[in-house]
């Protein structure tokens, strides 16, 4: 690794996936590069993503997967950057990958091949790779000085890929958000985003049915439908379905579950031949029991199965279709896989990612207020917004 260079084209601060991609596009066009990180070793949470087998892109990306408050901000560059692009470079390295669900691609052996091509792609000879080194500011006159605890360095540009304020424990800080208002940027409210629920324990048994999953459909107000599964927890609800619809939630938003969403269910509770079973048994036909009894225990649903006419039923089938648990809340940044929100993209080139304040100031991936849905769009558009930089630097 070349240490001999003081001043560099590139400063990156953050040794993330968006931060590493564009370390391997700029010094392959020859630009040098610093990069930045207060870990002590890069890609960390390329290594703990897809339970250790990195979920990296989904083939199904479109703008249509993302959460922004401008939301054609990322078509360019998703547009400019595919999934089947990273595919290739994964292929190219003969990393054994897999397609998991619903376009989810995930390495066959370890996250650990992820972040080894990375830095394969990185020219070393134009790299210095600073770890266990915090960023305190940035300030700019001629050049940008970012100035560290280890000492003060210079560049003529400054690519921001400090990631959000998800999974504190892996460095997660405010260092971008800070260094984007220095600047003159403006935020857009964060929040975490794709995280567990927190449920009022009143209002059902959630901790009784912990580790029980059940598929539905579920939506908040301002959300797409998600079918996928629910998972209770001792907190409340968790489960691909729940984590995506985290992202959508505010305090005025409440959840929808359907969890008949095969539509012979509903004919088979509405009007079906259970006789004199018990109504929880008669549920247990269609659901895992500890669910089916716990449901008809909180809906005082005690009786015979024939006991309660066919319009009583489909009362009963519609609670189950239009469930609205009471949220109280989330399980922060700690649990977290996202931040929602970020630095303002109207203030941002959607072609090159550039400061439209400051010239030669970007900012990349999960700093920026684009969100993607659960299954591989976030690590897509860490790629698609690092490679949009070196366009622009070409």
């Amino acid at each position: 690794m070349n240490t001999n260079f003081l001043h560099s084209d590139f400063i990156i601060i953050g040794a993330g996936a968006a931060g590493l991609f564009a370390a391997g596009k700029l010094t392959q066009l020859g630009k040098t590069v610093r990069i930045i990180d207060s870990e002590d070793k890069p890609g960390k949470k390329i290594l703990i993503s897809g339970g250790g087998y990195c979920n990296f892109t989904n083939i199904h990306t479109s703008p249509s997967h993302f959460i922004s408050d401008n939301p054609h901000f990322c078509t360019s560059a998703l547009s400019r950057y595919s999934p089947y692009h990273f595919i290739e470079l994964v292929e190219k390295y003969h990393i054994p990958y897999h397609e998991k669900v619903l376009g989810q691609m995930f390495c066959d052996t370890s996250a650990r091949d992820i972040v080894r091509m990375l830095m394969f792609e990185i020219n070393q000879n134009k790299l210095i790779l600073e770890l266990q080194c915090k960023v305190e500011s940035v300030t700019k006159s001629d050049s940008f000085f970012v100035h560290t605890n280890k000492g003060i360095y210079s560049s003529q540009s400054v690519i921001v890929s400090s990631g959000g304020l998800s999974i504190p424990k892996m460095g997660a800080s405010c260092i971008g958000y800070d260094i984007a208002l220095s600047f003159g940027h403006t935020i857009i409210p964060t929040k975490p985003g794709l995280v567990p629920l927190i449920v009022q324990a009143e209002t059902f048994p959630y901790s009784d049915l912990a580790g029980l999953s059940i598929q539905s459909e579920i939506q908040t107000e301002e959300s797409p439908i998600f079918k996928e599964g629910l998972l209770f927890t001792h907190k409340g609800l968790s489960g691909p379905a729940i984590l995506q619809a985290s992202s959508y939630i505010n305090h005025t938003n409440s959840v929808t579950i359907n969890t008949l969403i095969d539509p012979s269910n509903y004919a088979k509770i509405a009007q079906g031949d259970f006789g004199k079973m018990d109504w929880k048994n008669a549920l247990s036909t269609i659901f895992p029991k500890r669910f089916a009894y716990a449901w008809a225990q909180y809906h005082k649903q005690s009786e015979t199965y024939s006991h309660y006419s066919e319009k009583t039923r489909k009362i009963f089938a519609d609670q189950l279709m239009n469930w609205q648990p009471i949220i109280a809340g989330n399980e922060g940044y700690s649990k977290a896989e996202v931040t929602v929100g970020g630095v303002n993209t109207k203030e941002l080139s959607s072609k090159t990612m550039m400061s439209n304040k400051i010239p030669n100031l970007y900012f990349i991936g999960e700093v920026v207020d684009v969100t993607g849905h659960l299954g591989g769009y976030n690590f897509q558009w860490a790629w698609a917004s690092a490679h949009a930089i070196s366009i622009s630097s070409n």
